[in-house]
């Protein structure tokens, strides 16, 4: 056995033979060698578990094939494309929203050449990035002014550092938000700066409650959606135009965390409980906060709209400066929200709001499409099925709400649900799905048009890994 070691091939020949492959040619040599080497460590286990027991099995041309397969694989980039199949259109794990075709081109616009990102063109002097997106926000939601951050966390962060430091923020108890990671509005708020000071029942809240609470020490009255849970029964919560006659009487700004915001109102769609922008900034809210890669279906940013004394404030923390959003976001965000100033064109063309309000019939015949593809790669060695089903918006939007739609049913004889989801995070691009009563589902709402033969032929590539 120990003698058997001496034949493996050496590094130089290894590096000579792999490179001949011209995708492999094209990688890094020192990355290619990583991996050849760990390679070699497979093959010396091979040999002490009696599985490589000639020296004809260690020969060059012998192991090339399925060490080039293994250095191809360990070399795809650890951040990838996913097929989502899960239904789930703000899927936060996966990236939440896509981008509008016009968004990615401005995207690439950018990255590929310079541009005014801070060059006033007016002028020839310098100007500021924000300039680009500030109008357009106002326009749209009725803002006198805007300001964009890094994410909605950091937003909520700098409205309360700048306008609420060492002071109090009245908040109801049935508002303190937990999202998702364990980040929270009172750690949040203590960060800031800000004392959080609650008021009400889990379940209700009144306005003499905010009332009572106010004193010299009193920085701000604030409001947080709950976009990602529900408090049904008896319960009350005060409402926007009530808290800002509060703020009136008292000359306190009133702040308002949407969270998951939108611009474009899903009512029609059936999804109800989610105010847009636009009527909280009409309903009277000096500052509002939300993201812009959820519901809007932008890239990840955290947007201020509001009152212009509050936002010139905030523009002038000096904390903005590690919050501010860079060249490819600033790009991004722009052309989506060119999208929004018809909303009709941008239900059609932002991702996020086509897949949210596709009807019955587009999902129906986007699951045949789907089950037709997959037969197609299996034939008689799967059974391929459609049955109604639900997707849901996610990013912690409309948590109580279905979207009511059309799933495929996959069963692979000999492979079960499980073994086939797990086979499908290692295909080229991996594929996401769901189990339920271990059943394989696939939610066609998820996956564009161009996707369907592809998620087919990655289902039929893990099926075939495990035989």
């Amino acid at each position: 056995m120990s003698k058997l070691y001496r034949f493996l091939p050496s590094m130089d020949q290894i590096l000579d033979g792999i490179t001949t492959d011209k995708d492999m040619a094209a990688l890094p040599r020192p990355l290619i060698k990583d991996h050849a080497s760990a390679f070699l460590d497979i093959c010396r286990e091979e040999i002490r578990a009696g599985a490589i027991t000639e020296e004809a099995q260690l020969k060059l041309e012998v192991l090339l094939p399925r060490m080039t397969a293994y250095v191809r694989a360990q070399s795809r980039p650890h951040f990838r494309r996913v097929l989502n199949a899960t239904g789930v259109v703000v899927h936060t794990n996966l990236g939440r929203s896509l981008l509008a075709k016009s968004a990615i081109e401005a995207v690439a616009e950018a990255c590929g050449h310079y541009s005014n990102c801070e060059f006033d063109l007016s002028t020839g002097q310098r100007g500021s990035r924000y300039s680009h997106v500030e109008k357009i926000l106002c326009d749209i939601t009725g803002a006198e002014a805007a300001l964009v951050v890094n994410n909605n966390a950091a937003a909520v962060f700098i409205m309360l550092e700048t306008l609420a430091k060492g002071k109090e923020v009245i908040v109801s108890r049935g508002q303190l938000v937990e999202i998702g990671g364990s980040f929270r509005i009172p750690e949040v708020m203590k960060k800031s700066g800000a004392t959080l000071h609650e008021v009400g029942a889990t379940n209700r809240a009144h306005v003499h409650d905010y009332e009572n609470a106010i004193n010299d020490e009193t920085g701000a009255l604030m409001r947080v959606h709950t976009s990602n849970y529900r408090i049904v029964g008896f319960t009350k919560e005060v409402g926007l135009p009530e808290m800002r006659a509060l703020g009136d009487k008292y000359n306190l700004p009133v702040i308002e965390d949407l969270g998951s915001g939108s611009l474009y109102s899903l009512q029609g769609a059936g999804l109800l409980g989610e105010p847009t922008v636009q009527e909280v900034i009409a309903q009277g809210a000096d500052l509002v906060s939300f993201s812009g890669d959820k519901v809007l279906g932008g890239p990840q940013a955290g947007i201020i709209v509001g009152k212009k004394e509050y936002v010139d404030r905030i523009k002038k923390n000096q904390i903005n400066r590690a919050m501010r959003i860079d060249k490819m976001t600033l790009a991004a965000l722009e052309a989506t929200l060119r999208l929004y100033l018809d909303m009709d064109v941008a239900r059609k063309q932002v991702p996020t709001l086509r897949m949210i309000t596709a009807s019955q019939e587009s999902l129906k015949s986007k699951a045949r499409r789907l089950a037709d593809a997959i037969r197609a790669e299996f034939g008689d060695t799967a059974e391929v099925g459609m049955k109604k089903g639900f997707s849901r918006v996610g990013g912690g939007a409309f948590p109580e709400y279905d979207l009511p739609g059309t799933l495929v049913t996959l069963n692979v004889k000999g492979i079960s649900a499980d073994d086939l989801r797990v086979a499908l995070l290692d295909t080229d691009p991996p594929l996401v799905a769901r189990i339920e009563d271990d059943a394989f589902l696939l939610d066609p709402r998820t996956l564009t048009q161009t996707e369907i033969k592809l998620a087919a032929t990655v289902l039929r590539q893990a099926a075939e890994s495990l035989k």
